[in-house]
């Protein structure tokens, strides 16, 4: 029943290949490489039809095998060299050569084995091993293949890919079957027939689809794929040679076995473990089996990922010296920066740098002209000018190997000292070109970083000289104050009343330096003070007897509880009725009235003096260093104006020249449902 199944299923399928490949040579449209896939799809179908006629273990069925295998090997190489380049990378190229060489040798190996030699086991044995390896290169191959066809959304190709996947992973069931029984399972070979029924339907889902078929080819596949020639090389070499040693070694046959397999697994292990190894591995690679020594892409990928590692990480010096050293296999380097006229020594990364002194300034101004990169091993060799530019401490160093500077609109943002890799070799132009445009990425990212300590250096001091000019009006405030109280001492200081009004006024005076002082000591920004509930009456009242010695000051209202800072409040009022007296003639009280209701506290500060015209307030008024009096200082009604945006409040202020000014100080009132405010 078995083998009446296998004859059905593998002859229906080559009617059904044999039908896809005349599709495929009539197709026209899609950018199809149809020849290939047409002369693929009809070996396919001369290998069923030999497995349906005469048998899937006959000599003649391994030879369509055979064409079967190399038509797809040479359909899936054509694809990879659809994406624009001439032809596809030489790894790759390598890689379907050893696998299509495999399949040769399999096919050798079982023609030898179906003689009548006395090894004849042992060459079908490794037949059978070769033809799993070829599956399972196959199988990887392919999803190399799928990788790229799911980059580029091709879904038709995509079809066509899975369908090879399922045939070869078919072959690898059925040859791992027939390697661990000795025998063909008919059952096995009759599933075989329907699985491939199922790879034709696909391959025709795959047809229908219009979609472009051209593929790229990362060189991280073409590493791979060239690291699994390796291995399969390898476990070939095991199974070939301890089919050898089984043959000849008697009765010592299995512990030379063992021997041998566990010798060779150390010496591979040792030779992988090797960093030096890996390097020249890859450089060898790199030079003979690729355009460019580079992949850009992935390098470039690598370098911003490494400069822009989150906070908490390395800090940005070091990592910029990671950056480029991973560039070059550099495993560690330091960072010259500019220090005075020349270059001192800054962060470091995997190197103890014992320099014992900075470069000379010769050697900055000849960088930052020439751009040039200093490969240290040839200037050792030759007596330039540029080796008498250097210090004799990166001479000395055997493992200082480059000196790549970091230029930045004209100017060097520092120089970056690589240690020497682990497999030394000269640079050549790519190397150059590399550092070259990475080594100016990293200068602008150092001097952005400049920049910023800059600003935050800039922003300290404004915040500094913006609370000392602040100060500089509150002690204005206090020397007038003083000078009144000194002037009216001379009249009256024998009045048991003054004196004691004076020893009150020079308490307050001096409470308030000491209160200004503390505020010219702190760090930072002022930060404001919990909102508390405030009456704001009885302030007022102390502010307008704090100012009756030297001019009337009325106050007027009904008692009012208000959400503010009590220190920040008092000072607020305190500018604007200082404004206020200033701008008011001697004869002309200051008027301070207080309302409040469910949604607001309203404090005026009402005066009758010059006035100010609606442009001054709009444009000047609430501006620093903008005063309409002669030596004022412009700061009063701008500090006002934060201290109550601070207090979620505002200042609004009606005037009219010639007839006075009214600041208006609007507040929250305590009873309203207190809400996070601004800090």
């Amino acid at each position: 029943m078995a083998a009446v199944l296998s004859l059905w299923t593998h002859a229906l399928a080559a009617l059904l290949f044999g039908a896809l490949a005349l599709w495929a040579w009539q197709r026209k449209e899609g950018g199809i490489p149809r020849r290939p896939l047409a002369f693929a799809l009809a070996a396919t179908a001369l290998w069923a039809l030999s497995v349906a006629g005469i048998g899937g273990a006959e000599t003649g069925t391994r030879f369509a095998e055979l064409l079967r295998n190399l038509s797809w090997l040479a359909f899936m190489i054509v694809l990879h060299r659809r994406d624009g380049n001439v032809r596809p990378p030489v790894a790759l190229g390598t890689v379907y050569g050893v696998v299509a060489l495999v399949s040769v040798v399999s096919v050798v190996l079982y023609i030898i084995g179906t003689g009548d030699s006395e090894a004849a086991a042992e060459f079908l044995t490794a037949s059978l091993l070769l033809r799993m390896l070829v599956t399972v290169a196959a199988l990887v191959l392919v999803r190399a293949l799928h990788q790229a066809v799911a980059a580029q959304a091709s879904t038709g190709l995509r079809w066509i890919v899975l369908a090879l996947a399922a045939m070869w992973f078919i072959d690898f069931n059925l040859v791992s079957a027939v390697y661990l029984t000795a025998s063909w399972p008919a059952q096995l070979v009759a599933m075989r027939g329907f699985g491939m029924i199922i790879v034709a339907a696909a391959m025709a889902a795959g047809l229908q689809r219009k979609d472009d078929w051209n593929v790229v080819v990362s060189r991280t596949v073409a590493y791979q794929s060239l690291s699994l020639v390796a291995i399969l090389a390898y476990f070939a070499l095991l199974a070939l040679a301890t089919s050898a040693i089984a043959t000849v070694g008697g009765a010592n046959a299995r512990v030379l076995q063992t021997a041998f397999v566990f010798g060779s697994t150390a010496a591979m292990l040792t030779l992988v473990s090797s960093s030096w190894l890996r390097a020249w591995t890859k450089v060898k690679l790199a030079k003979h089996f690729f355009r460019h020594r580079y992949d850009y892409r992935a390098e470039w990928m690598r370098f911003t990922d490494t400069l822009g590692t989150p906070a908490g990480a390395a800090p940005l010096d070091e990592r910029i010296v990671k950056a480029i050293a991973d560039l070059v296999e550099s495993p560690g380097g330091t960072l010259l920066v500019p220090e005075g006229q020349g270059l001192g020594h800054g962060a470091t990364w995997n190197w103890d740098s014992d320099a014992t002194g900075p470069a000379d300034a010769a050697l900055a101004r000849h960088l930052a002209n020439s751009g040039r990169i200093l490969e240290l091993d040839m200037l050792r060799k030759a007596d330039s000018v540029e080796t008498a530019l250097l210090p004799q401490w990166t001479l000395d160093r055997t493992d200082a190997w480059v000196l790549v500077p970091l230029p930045h609109l004209g100017s060097l943002a520092g120089a970056i000292l690589l240690a020497r890799p682990p497999l030394d070799r000269p640079l050549d132009w790519e190397d150059f070109d590399l550092l070259k445009v990475a080594g100016r990425q990293v200068a602008s990212y150092l001097a952005e970083s400049r920049a910023q300590e800059a600003l935050a250096d800039a922003q300290r001091f404004d915040e500094f000289n913006r609370r000392f000019a602040f100060i500089l009006h509150d002690i204005k405030n206090l020397v007038s104050q003083l000078t009144l109280t000194a002037r009216n001492a001379e009249r009256h200081a024998d009045k048991p009343e003054f004196r004691a009004d004076m020893v009150e006024t020079l308490r307050d005076s001096a409470e308030k330096m000491t209160a200004l002082l503390a505020r010219l000591s702190q760090h930072g920004p002022r930060r404001a003070e919990p909102l508390q509930s405030v009456e704001i009456l009885p302030l007022v009242e102390r502010i307008a007897a704090t100012n009756r010695a030297r001019h009337p000051v009325v106050v007027s209202g009904h008692p009012a509880i208000a959400l503010a800072d009590p220190a920040a409040l008092e000072q607020m009022l305190a500018h604007l009725v200082q404004n206020a007296i200033d701008a008011s003639p001697a004869s002309e009280p200051v008027t301070i009235a207080v309302a409040a209701d469910n949604a607001a506290v309203a404090i005026d500060v009402i005066d009758n003096g010059v006035g100010m015209s609606p442009g001054f307030v709009r444009d000047k008024l609430f501006k620093p260093f903008v005063s309409s009096k002669s030596g004022g200082f412009g700061i009063g009604a701008f500090e006002a104006r934060q201290l109550a945006t601070q207090m979620d409040g505002r200042i609004d202020v009606t005037s009219r020249e010639g007839s006075g000014s009214r600041f208006r100080v609007t507040l929250r009132p305590a009873m309203a449902p207190v809400t996070e405010h601004a800090a």
